[in-house]
């Protein structure tokens, strides 16, 4: 696809999203600060790089600086991605769960970053936001793997904990997907300065190219990739 069709299309799909963004980017990410005890603040460097990555190398104009937002706020609609990470407790109230669900379900998107030690509870408190869906490995053929960059065996393995393999789950909502979340693979982590975690460049370089394969699919998804899970 030609950058300025590319360009075009991430300027319609992100027609709904209003946010006023400084020096004239197109859009920003968001962090969400979440309660519950868990270290939310986890990886200062890990979006903004993922930004300037996308910038150089698909042509996006994101802000570097990245946004933060609570899951009750209605701030949250201004962004077309959040991002959840951390490893410790996470706990929604009713009305975050659907302020939540309203995000996702008008076309928001919610990137889930396993940093060791947050699945059980991003599981609970998930099921609270759609207690009807379940989460579900997505296959390797999953257009998210099928991007800018190909990624034929899923989700690479960046940051080692316990040496499990690195699962990427999905919440779908009427055919679309709407959270993807990734386990034991610890993307944010290969997102970061190098100097903070002392994995092979290789793997940052990795981690910031699937990062932008869910940004791809996150802006475009709506346009040009199927909606099968």
């Amino acid at each position: 696809m030609k950058k300025g069709l590319f360009l075009l299309l991430i300027s319609i799909t992100l027609f709904s999203f209003k946010a006023k963004y400084s020096n004239n980017y197109t859009y920003q990410l968001a962090r969400m600060k979440y309660k519950g005890g868990g270290n939310w603040y986890d990886g200062k460097t890990s979006l903004p790089n993922l930004a300037i990555f996308c910038n150089k190398n698909l042509g996006m104009n994101i802000n570097p600086e990245e946004a933060l937002v609570e899951p009750g706020s209605a701030e949250i609609f201004n962004y077309p991605m959040v991002h959840i990470t951390g490893n410790g407790n996470i706990l929604f109230s009713p009305e975050e769960a659907e302020n939540l669900r309203n995000y996702l379900i008008g076309g928001g998107f919610l990137e889930v970053n396993d940093s060791y030690g947050l699945d059980s509870a991003f599981r609970r408190e998930i099921k609270k936001v759609f207690p009807e869906l379940t989460l579900v490995e997505l296959p390797f053929s999953h257009p998210i793997y099928h991007q800018k960059y190909t990624f034929e065996h899923g989700l690479p393995k960046i940051h080692e904990h316990d040496g499990g393999k690195p699962v990427g789950y999905g919440l779908i909502y009427n055919g679309r997907l709407v959270v993807f979340y990734n386990f034991d693979s610890d993307l944010g982590d290969g997102w970061e300065d190098h100097d903070v975690y002392n994995d092979p460049p290789e793997l940052h370089e990795k981690a910031l190219e699937m990062g932008a394969n869910i940004l791809q699919y996150v802006l475009m998804g709506q346009i040009d990739n199927t909606k099968k899970p």
